[in-house]
């Protein structure tokens, strides 16, 4: 690693949730400080409460390390675990604030804490979830799609905040070839040269030769296929109740999975707190941890940041492979 750290927009996520208890948990490990610049687009009072109930200082800036800019959300108050449209405002005008300290390059990637859904669509999110927020702000066109990672394992999905009954009529060879695509390339991004990816197939048993579907010869085999005409490989269908076996065993570095909970049960037993979620595709690296914003535990000193650290590591690469090939 070269000398000069990278940077780093760094949000609380949620001000009701446990964002900024392990957002102080962070900023206090001094391992932090040599990682990266840290622009810190938070709250006062929130950063307060978080830092008194993580037992740590309060974050304050400091010019080799941490910037803390004032802004409109500053000095608002919120009620801890409670859903309201401010926390959603909040939350959206925060990230837009990160992404554009990203776009000006004042920053090389953004890490955000756990957002809560519904107070993101009370205060005027109307896509289906963060990522295609991003998306519209960013005004990107291109695939994208959330991926999770549970290093050394990266899990990408064809289809994912839609009602199980879609599933089967959102997927086409296209769409898998798509998420093999964007799951090769964020693999890459990390550090991987030649990623090893898995497909899975949607039917019990892989469709049992047409028996229970054939989603698996009529649509992801034509993907995969597609995927190696553009160049990215990867090995499959297998059963979704093996693959993860397989890649716990070490066979992949990713795999693709075709809706959402087909991949997140498996990876959040594997390690629900230590999971991180990448905003895959987009044009700028955005990491986030897995988990949700735990109103229940809120102000109990309780919150595992491991999960945090881990996202917070992941943007550093992602940000220095992205400085690394804009110099190439």
């Amino acid at each position: 690693m070269t000398s000069t750290p990278v940077r780093i927009a760094l949000t609380i996520g949620d001000p009701a949730g446990i964002g900024a208890e392990i957002i102080a948990r962070l900023l206090a490990d001094s391992a932090a400080r040599r990682r990266a610049h840290i622009t810190l687009i938070g709250n006062h009072d929130a950063l307060a409460r978080g830092a008194a109930s993580a037992g740590v200082r309060v974050p304050q800036p400091d010019d080799e390390w941490l910037s803390i800019p004032e802004w409109a959300g500053s000095d608002s108050v919120f009620e801890p675990g409670v859903i309201s449209e401010a926390s959603g405002r909040f939350m959206l005008d925060s990230l837009e604030l990160a992404v554009q300290h990203v776009l000006e390059g004042h920053a090389d990637a953004v890490c955000f804490g756990p957002l809560n859904k519904s107070a993101l669509r009370a205060g005027g999110m109307q896509e289906e979830d963060e990522m295609r927020w991003f998306a519209k702000l960013l005004d990107h066109r291109g695939v994208c799609g959330e991926l999770n990672v549970l290093d050394p394992l990266w899990t990408a999905r064809v289809t994912s905040h839609i009602p199980l009954r879609e599933v089967s009529d959102r997927l086409s060879p296209e769409a898998v070839a798509d998420a093999v695509g964007m799951l090769a390339a964020a693999l890459r991004a990390s550090g991987i040269e030649a990623p090893r990816i898995g497909v899975c197939g949607l039917n019990p048993h892989n469709g049992d030769h047409g028996n229970y579907g054939s989603e698996e010869s009529d649509i992801i085999e034509p993907g995969m296929r597609l995927a190696a005409a553009r160049g990215v490989a990867s090995t499959g269908p297998y059963p979704a109740d093996t693959i993860f076996l397989r890649a716990r065993a070490g066979e992949f570095d990713g795999i693709v999975t075709m809706y959402h909970d087909q991949g997140q049960i498996a990876t959040k037993l594997l390690g629900f707190e230590v999971g991180v979620t990448v905003e895959g595709g987009l044009p700028i690296p955005v990491t986030t941890p897995a988990h949700g914003t735990a109103y229940d535990i809120v102000g109990q000193g309780r919150a595992s940041g491991t999960a945090m650290a881990r996202a917070f590591d992941l943007a550093c690469r992602m940000a220095r492979s992205k400085q690394t090939a804009a110099a190439a």
